[in-house]
């Protein structure tokens, strides 16, 4: 039987539960070797304004995990093109979550920022991943402007109040050529079955990690609820 992998540019993931970087963008040792040896993480996104911290993430994500820079903390294309250009400079690849949010309540995409950054960054050779708010219109125009695959939220960052952008997702599923990975506001293990059951290639959390009374139990529920979405949709599409 042929793996079913999920590619991201350079790269090939057999895990579909990826970790983000929440609203603080740290991260503690215990979260990092929890998420990576319990939930079987293949991929971490820091955020890139912490790369010059004296105890940078970077010194804690084991060798042979994927870091996926983001650009936390950009509120314009400008400042998110400066901190993709930064992280390569530091060695970490061409592959990018574009982040640009404009208000520090909500946390919500700017749209017309965020297709500004992934025009002129694809155009550079990065593989853009945006996080977005799941409008397909806004969709369509990041795809053509280079997006390797698109991060709608599922609800408001660090809320982990579910699916609550559920059919706007689909519709993305049903209408867009590239992979469509949940992040944020995926808050049970519940939530991240019904994504991938609906689809989506994968599911980025955080705070529903994170702030887990039981972390390792928590962890190994994610990693099989994200596998048993993924089965029952294959199983659908049979």
């Amino acid at each position: 039987m042929e793996k079913d992998e999920l590619i991201l540019g350079d790269y090939r993931f057999t895990s579909r539960f990826f970790l983000g970087s929440g609203k603080t963008a740290r991260y503690s040792q215990e979260l990092i070797n929890t998420a990576v040896d319990i939930a079987g993480v293949q991929m971490i996104s820091v955020a890139i304004k912490t790369l010059g911290d004296k105890d940078s993430v970077l010194n804690h994500i084991p060798e042979g995990i994927v870091v996926l820079p983001n650009t936390l903390g950009a509120t314009s294309a400008d400042e998110a093109i400066s901190m993709a250009r930064r992280a390569r400079e530091k060695g970490l690849g061409t592959m990018v979550k574009i982040e640009i949010m404009n208000d520090s309540k909500y946390l919500l995409p700017d749209n017309k920022e965020t297709i500004k950054a992934t025009d002129i960054l694809a155009k550079e050779g990065f593989k853009v991943l945006p996080y977005i708010y799941p409008s397909l219109s806004l969709c369509r125009k990041l795809v053509e402007a280079g997006a390797i695959g698109l991060m709608p939220l599922a609800s408001p960052s660090g809320s982990n109040k579910g699916l609550a952008t559920r059919d706007f997702i689909q519709a993305l599923i049903k209408e867009m050529d590239v992979p469509i990975i949940v992040d944020a506001g995926i808050g049970r293990p519940s939530q991240a079955c019904e994504a991938m059951e609906m689809g989506c290639a994968g599911v980025m959390a955080n705070t529903a990690l994170a702030t887990a009374g039981n972390q390792s139990l928590m962890a190994q529920a994610f990693k099989n609820a994200i596998i048993a979405g993924r089965e029952g949709y294959l199983s659908s599409k049979q």
